[in-house]
């Protein structure tokens, strides 16, 4: 069993290959994110990254944001959502609560304000169902700012919504019609 320091390491390392740079340890993803576990291991294993079978298992089991999954048989793994890489990950869309929340930096929240909140370099943005979690997220960036979404409105006039495994709620874009910052 890893200590928890080790685990976020690890969690870390699979972020980076599994959402954004597969190549930097010379594995692929099929086009819906998809990696072999076998040569995921081997090759972590050649760029100096210790990740057994358990130790991997322990990592997806243990995230507390649920950002890995494996398929049915743990042959393969994939990240949950987030990736700057482009894959489709089958999501269909969905009605989403009438009410969502995004996080991010006082800084940034006087151009979102104006602009609405774009994907950027991602496929998607990020939305959770509750303050907290949308405050845990903008405290990443500095202090945080809490957007409320009307996620009703948005569906209401046509824009998409996708569940990720994790419970993430993900969108193409976020007018700024549909947007109130909520105060501190």
């Amino acid at each position: 069993m890893q200590n928890e320091k080790e685990i976020i390491r690890l969690s870390k390392f699979l972020s980076l290959v599994l959402r954004h740079q597969p190549e930097k340890i010379g594995i692929t993803l099929d086009k819906n994110g998809w990696t072999n576990v076998d040569t995921l291991l081997a090759q972590s294993y050649k760029n100096r990254v210790q990740l057994s079978p358990e130790i991997l298992e322990q990592v997806v089991e243990t995230n507390n944001k649920k950002r890995f999954s494996f398929n049915a048989d743990k042959t393969k793994i994939r990240a949950n959502q987030g990736h700057s890489v482009e894959i489709d990950l089958g999501y269909q869309p969905q009605k989403p609560p009438a009410i969502l929340y995004h996080g991010t930096s006082e800084k940034a929240a006087t151009s979102i304000i104006k602009t609405g909140i774009d994907k950027r370099k991602r496929y998607h943005v990020h939305l959770s169902t509750s303050i907290e979690t949308a405050l845990e997220v903008g405290k990443r960036h500095g202090k945080p700012a809490v957007f409320l979404v009307d996620a009703t409105a948005m569906h209401a006039d046509g824009l998409a919504f996708y569940l990720s495994e994790n419970k993430v709620w993900l969108t193409e874009q976020v007018p700024a019609k549909y947007l109130e910052l909520l105060k501190s």
